[in-house]
Order: C-alpha cells, then sequence, then structure tokens
C-alpha cells in the first residue's frame, strides 16, 4: 500500500479583494471544487471576519478541504486532503486557483501514512480502508498564471 491519501497544500496570490471577502463565494467556490474532485460533501462550517477576511472548511467523506483568506494582500491558503483512489485533490486545486482568479500559485502534494509498515495494515484491504493504492510522490509546483 502506497498511503491513505493526498494532501494538497495551495497558496493562491494576485485574488481579487472581492472575491476573497465574500463569504458565500467562498463557500460556493469549495463545494464546486470538491464536486470538481469528484468528493462527496457532507457539510460545512466557514466565519466572515471584521474588517476582512474568511476562514472556511468542507466536511468530506473523504476528508475536507478548507481556506483562509486575506482578501487586503490578494491571498489565500488552502488545502485539500481526500483518501481513497476515487477523489482527485488536485482537481479541486485547479478549480480553486480559476474560481478565486489567482494571477501566480504554488501546489504542494504530500502522501499521507507514507512509513504504514507491512505488519500494521496486515490483512487491510486498501478499498475498503479507503487508502491510496497508486504510488504517490512529493512534488512542490509552482504556477505563473498571470
Amino acid at each position: 500500500m502506497a498511503a491513505v491519501g493526498v494532501h494538497c497544500l495551495l497558496e493562491l496570490y494576485g485574488c481579487p479583494e472581492s472575491k476573497l471577502n465574500d463569504l458565500e463565494y467562498v463557500r460556493k467556490t469549495l463545494k464546486d471544487a470538491a464536486t470538481h474532485a469528484g468528493a462527496t460533501w457532507l457539510g460545512e462550517a466557514s466565519h466572515s471576519f471584521e474588517p476582512h477576511g474568511v476562514t472556511a472548511m468542507g466536511l468530506l467523506a473523504e476528508s475536507h478541504i478548507s481556506i483562509h483568506t486575506w482578501p487586503e494582500i490578494g491571498y489565500a491558503a488552502c488545502d485539500v486532503f481526500t483518501c481513497g483512489d476515487v477523489a482527485m485533490p488536485e482537481k479541486a486545486c485547479e478549480m480553486m486557483i480559476k474560481l478565486l482568479g489567482a494571477t501566480r500559485h504554488t501546489l504542494a502534494k504530500l502522501p499521507r501514512a507514507t512509513q504504514l509498515r507491512p505488519r500494521e495494515v496486515e490483512g487491510v484491504d486498501p478499498h475498503e480502508a479507503h487508502m491510496h493504492t497508486k504510488q504517490l510522490h512529493h512534488e512542490i509546483l509552482a504556477g505563473d498564471d498571470a
């Protein structure tokens, strides 16, 4: 077994302040991104700060998707963690980059639970345990969409 899943850490730069400060838009973006990735949306929690900023988290059957925004500097910190082989967190990240209008981004992809020992997973069906069955590698990607 390669890992339980993939955790993507996404940083967005150059986003319009109006999008990053709009709680409803950010909530919809998270849900649309999760759906685009093939994840199952279970619910969410969110909060709008004064004078600016939004934090939101979507609960997924596969794990979670979250964002914290700094509209005044056009920045958002996002993460998407999915377990199993069905949901594709990279696709959620692509959607967030597009919908939040980022001009630049960085994306780090981290496999989770890569240090499981054979005895720890002995007799475990990776599909029933919602584990990732393909070999995963750490990646850090930078995108300049300007």
